[in-house]
């Protein structure tokens, strides 16, 4: 039997050597610290702090804006300065808190206490979850709170820890799976808690022999707990693909994992889950990569929310050579950057520099039927068609080309010989038939 997998994918150039090696360093930071209310699915959080506060480690900045949204919290000591909006990694500009950091790290009280998860009922657990603001960390930015909230616990049978950090060029996952094992398995088994029925699985590529090795050291005491090494293969780590090469269950846009009795969730996410509901500790760290070949040091960083890109580039080493492009994330699914002043937020992952710009290099051209992108999408569309679509910007024939199946994950253009821009043209189209809907809504 053949190692687990979904039916499409890629294999672009990995990266990995570059960082996989490197520990991860806590780095503080230096200079303000920037908080965005909204860095998250869902509501922006609704700020509770002023000008002239004093605010601790731990601290409530934003109280979630609804049941879809998520607090966002102090992860410095220091005096808000102010409640404005600031630039975002998406290139908007987003209400933010920004704190002068006084570097001394003063927490609120109770921070960082253990706590014994057996004795927490389910609700005190997602009470738990809810109040540290924690996040889809792998970059959805999806609520962890709400995912753990279905409407049948108890038809909920897999919960699955995503493990394959497909994306080339990342390797904080991989870090965590050798550096903090305990952390993942204790983090799964209080996400069991709240599913009688369910056993855990953490998924993981086979390009990780270490991390699996280590992953099933930590977990061989635990009968409900499974390791399943992945193939290695882009996007392995969609959500999609991972339920249907861990179950064999298919999900479409318009289900949830919970619909098929999945739940799935990022390596980091877990860990934080463990923090908040065994170490009194909310979500106010994040591990980044930094790297390229552009990086002179590249590195694994364990960072508070809130800090600046810029530092870490410096903290790496700065720039060998001018990069021609910097992507925050991975070439596959990362946005590009034309600063590197803006916050780490909760989602963010690496940051990537890269000394030359190859989609910039080549020019696109018209399509050549090949059917290569039809070949590798993991969702079973054709690109090509639903390319025609977005080219007219005729939503109901993109719709019926079924593009909102579309996972964004960059398969199609990567492969495309004729260099075309599938996935931007894709993702547009999916906001706008989404907006289309919204106002159809508003006016029923």
């Amino acid at each position: 039997m053949g190692l687990a997998t979904f039916r499409g994918g890629v294999h672009p150039y990995e990266g990995k050597d570059l960082s996989k090696d490197r520990p991860v360093k806590t780095l503080l930071p230096q200079g303000e610290m920037v908080y965005p209310l909204s860095q998250h699915i869902g509501a922006p959080a609704k700020p509770v702090v002023k000008k002239g506060d004093h605010v601790l480690v731990g601290q409530i900045l934003g109280e979630a804006g609804g049941f879809v949204s998520a607090n966002v919290i102090s992860s410095v000591s220091g005096t808000v300065k102010a409640v404005e909006p600031r630039l975002t990694v998406s290139g908007n500009m987003v209400n933010s808190v920004i704190v002068e950091n006084d570097n001394l790290y003063e927490g609120v009280q109770g921070l960082g206490d253990k706590r014994d998860a057996s004795k927490l009922s389910k609700d005190e657990i997602r009470a738990i979850i809810k109040d540290a603001g924690i996040v889809g960390m792998g970059g959805a930015g999806f609520p962890t709170h709400v995912k753990l909230t279905p409407k049948d616990d108890s038809k909920i049978d897999y919960v699955i820890v995503n493990g394959a950090e497909c994306e080339p060029y990342l390797t904080s996952d991989y870090r965590m799976m050798l550096e903090e094992p305990e952390r993942i398995v204790g983090g799964l088994k209080v996400i069991l808690k709240l599913f009688p029925n369910a056993k855990g699985v953490i998924g993981i590529e086979d390009n990780k022999p270490d991390a699996i090795a280590s992953m099933t050291k930590a977990a061989e005491k635990e009968a409900n707990i499974q390791v399943v090494p992945l193939k290695t293969k882009y996007p392995q780590g969609g959500e999609r693909t991972l339920i249907y090469a861990v179950t064999g269950r298919k999900i479409n846009s318009t289900m949830l994992p919970a619909d098929v009795g999945c739940v799935v969730n990022n390596v980091d996410t877990v860990i934080s889950i463990y923090m908040a509901v065994c170490e009194t500790t909310p979500c106010i760290r994040k591990i980044i990569t930094v790297t390229g070949d552009a990086i002179k040091e590249p590195q694994n960083f364990k960072v508070p929310t809130g800090i600046c890109y810029r530092e870490l580039v410096e903290a790496a080493g700065g720039f060998k050579e001018e990069p021609e492009k910097v992507i925050s994330g991975g070439p596959m699914m990362g946005q590009a950057l034309f600063t590197l002043d803006v916050p780490v937020m909760k989602a963010s992952s690496a940051v990537l520099a890269l000394t030359k710009d190859q989609v910039a290099e080549l020019e696109p051209s018209a399509c050549i039927r090949c059917g290569r992108c039809a070949s590798v999408c993991p969702g079973h569309i054709v690109p090509q068609k639903i390319m025609e679509a977005a080219e007219r910007r005729d939503l109901d024939l993109f719709v019926k080309y079924d593009g909102m199946e579309c996972c964004e994950c960059g398969c199609c253009s990567f492969i495309c010989p004729a260099r075309r821009p599938l996935t931007q043209a894709f993702k547009s189209m999916r906001l706008a038939v989404r907006a289309a809907a919204q106002a159809k809504k508003a006016k029923a």
